[in-house]
This record gives structure tokens, sequence and C-alpha cells, in this order.
């Protein structure tokens, strides 16, 4: 196998380590394998890829989904700098809802972090010029997109620094009402 799989303790959420080889020219890793990721895409196929570019330190994106029919997979890897990497389960039913995992990403690490559909997600810069790279099972939708703030009192992520430069849009997503019972997927 060239890729490894590790649950985060999110049902569904997993990281995926590559297997890097090397000799005297420098390595191989594998970073994606549609028969190795078979059983945690669970039939959905890559669609869309992404790239961002954060530059200050602290800086947070997110915490960002995309409502049903619309719902994505995303598989994140981190291509320049270190970032604190967030998933937030919002599902309706989840065995895990409205409980958190951050994992560090970092350049050349050969680990990337699944995000299952109806988990929200974000990051913070832990290095200036993160640049991560964005493996979508759906298109973009607009209409579609859904956020938490990323301060929200009842998702209580412990971010590694205190929170900063966050866009306007990512300001005014909602805070989770007292009865949340979860996004249906």
């Amino acid at each position: 196998m060239n890729l490894r799989i590790e649950p985060t303790g999110i049902a569904g959420a997993v990281l995926v380590s590559s297997v890097r080889r090397g000799d005297a020219r420098g390595s191989f890793a594998r970073w994606f394998c549609d028969d190795e990721l078979a059983d945690v895409l669970e039939g959905s196929r890559i669609v869309q890829v992404n790239n961002s570019v954060t530059a200050e330190l602290g800086s947070v994106r997110g915490m960002h989904f995309q409502h049903a029919p619309h719902a994505e997979k995303k598989l994140i890897r981190c291509l320049a700098g270190r970032v604190f990497d967030v998933v937030l389960d919002l599902r309706a039913g989840s065995p895990t809802f409205l409980q958190w995992r951050g994992v560090e990403l970092a350049a050349g690490d050969d680990r990337a972090l699944l995000i299952p559909e109806g988990c929200a997600h974000g990051f913070q810069v832990l290095e200036e010029d993160a640049a991560l790279l964005y493996l979508h099972t759906a298109a973009y939708a607009p209409h579609a997109e859904g956020g938490v703030r990323h301060d929200d009192p009842r998702a209580a992520i412990a971010w590694p620094l205190p929170p900063r430069n966050l866009s306007p849009r990512d300001l005014q997503h909602p805070l989770l009402a007292p009865d949340f019972d979860g996004i249906p997927l």
C-alpha cells in the first residue's frame, strides 16, 4: 500500500499518510489513489481541485461546508508552511455530532485530512504563506454553502493561536442555535 489511513476520532474523518520511497536521486510519494481510498470515499469521486495561500500567522479560514445535495468530501494537504486543520461534525444523528478534531499539517509531512460530507472545515496558519491543496467530491455551489463561526461556543474549537485576519464572510457565519440538531445529508 502507498497510503496509510488512520482514524481521527470523528466518524468518517481520516488522516491519509503517503508512504514516501527514496533513493540517492530523491523520493517519490503517491498523494491520491482512487483504489486505495475507495473505502473512505464511499463511491464519491474527485471533481474539483483548489489551492489556497494564506499569508499571515494566526489567520483563520472557515468553518465551511456545503449543504446537500451539494455536500462534499474534502481531502486537504499542506504544500507550504504549516496549519492547524480542523474538522467539525455537524451531521444529524452522527455519533460524533458537534465534536471537532484538529490536526497539524505541514509541507513535506506527506499527510492529508479527509473531511466527510456534513462536516465543517477550517484551518489556522501556523507558519506564514501556508498553501493548501483541496480535492473536492462536489463542485462549488454558492447557493449551498454554509458556515459556522470559528468561535462558536457550542463547538469550542481550541485554536492554538489567537484567531485573526478572518474574512468578512467568515465573521458573519452564524452561531449554532441552542436547538441545532445537525444538518441532514
